[in-house]
């Protein structure tokens, strides 16, 4: 906030020259009194007299210069610049198929990776209306979208893989997150995917899903986890836990690309957990909210304070004048 004054009538400010002329007439009309004892002339200039020969003229001009202020028109000015965030719809889509608990990210799987670094990415978006899709061998919307991040966080970190029938249904949980942004009016809506597989279920292609994204304007960012090659995937469970075989694993980077790319959005390959770190810092970089500065500008007429002061002056002088002021000036 600044604070500062400004002033409109500035033609009046000659009216202080009012001032000094009032002062030498009445210098002018002192005149020189004859005393038959020296004495009295102590007494006449003696600091208490020139005080109150003072007091009438003195509270005048703080009366003129009161009331000349007061016409220049000033006004206190208080400026607030304030910076306004508007935020932007995220549908955050997770993979939990039996795939995600490859152990290729040890000491913990991918699926435990992937809700540590979804939860960080909500923790930065503050003004965001965001949303949570799973999906395995189809698509659960766990938040519809709001702006209470804490129900966010509780989502993702109850992702949990078995919770839905296996597979990977890339196109339903594209269409699925989609409709959800679909009425939003927002600066921007977005899809943020990350599996670890290929389409292999759901009644709804991914080139489909894209298509129908890009025409309502989303954008749909996609993730691939894990390494190409070999790694630990659960192949059963018993009641001690799940059994796990090393197995060959990929994801379809093609596909995901071609997902991305028809939506005007991009794919990240994350091949470690430093690697997810990195993309959702990318995504959050650049998703940013637009900024709009809001100026508010108060204008306080400060005039009735210095007519206020005027009149207190001019009391001062009248009080002044009617008691002792008045009894020295005649002595």
């Amino acid at each position: 906030m600044s604070r500062s004054l400004a002033f409109s009538g500035w033609p009046f400010l000659l009216l202080v020259l009012l001032v000094p002329a009032g002062w030498a007439w009445m210098r002018r009309r002192r005149r020189p009194l004859a005393y038959s004892q020296a004495g009295w002339l102590s007494a006449v200039a003696s600091p208490s007299r020139w005080l109150w020969w003072l007091w009438q003229p003195g509270w005048r001009t703080v009366v003129l210069l009161a009331i000349v202020v007061a016409l220049l028109q000033p006004r206190r000015v208080l400026e607030t610049v304030e910076t306004e965030e508007e935020g932007i719809a995220i549908m955050l889509v997770v993979d939990i198929s039996s795939s995600m608990l490859a152990e290729d990210f040890r000491p913990e799987n991918r699926i435990a990776v992937a809700r540590r670094e979804v939860v960080r990415f909500v923790d930065g978006r503050d003004t965001d209306w965001l949303g949570v899709v799973a999906f395995a061998g189809e698509a659960l919307t766990l938040v519809p979208g709001t702006l209470d991040h804490a129900v966010v966080v509780n989502a993702v970190e109850e992702l949990r893989v078995g919770r839905l029938d296996d597979g990977t249904a890339i196109g339903v949980a594209v269409a699925t997150a989609a409709n959800r942004l679909r009425g939003l009016e927002a600066p921007s809506r977005v899809v943020v995917l990350l599996t670890d597989g290929d389409n292999n279920r759901g009644s709804i292609t991914p080139e489909q899903a894209a298509a129908a994204a890009a025409a309502l304007g989303i954008k749909v960012y996609t993730i691939g986890v894990g390494r190409d090659g070999v790694a630990p995937v659960p192949i059963g469970r018993t009641a001690f836990g799940y059994q796990y075989a090393n197995m060959p694993v990929r994801v379809n980077e093609e596909l995901l690309r071609s997902v991305a790319e028809t939506t005007g959005g991009q794919y990240f390959r994350a091949t470690d957990p430093e690697a997810l770190t990195r993309i959702y810092r990318r995504i959050d970089e650049l998703e940013k909210a637009p900024l709009t500065e809001v100026r508010t500008v108060e204008r306080v007429a400060l005039r009735r304070e210095l007519l206020l002061l005027a009149s207190l002056a001019l009391l001062f002088e009248l009080l002044g004048a009617a008691t002792r002021a008045r009894r020295v000036m005649a002595a």
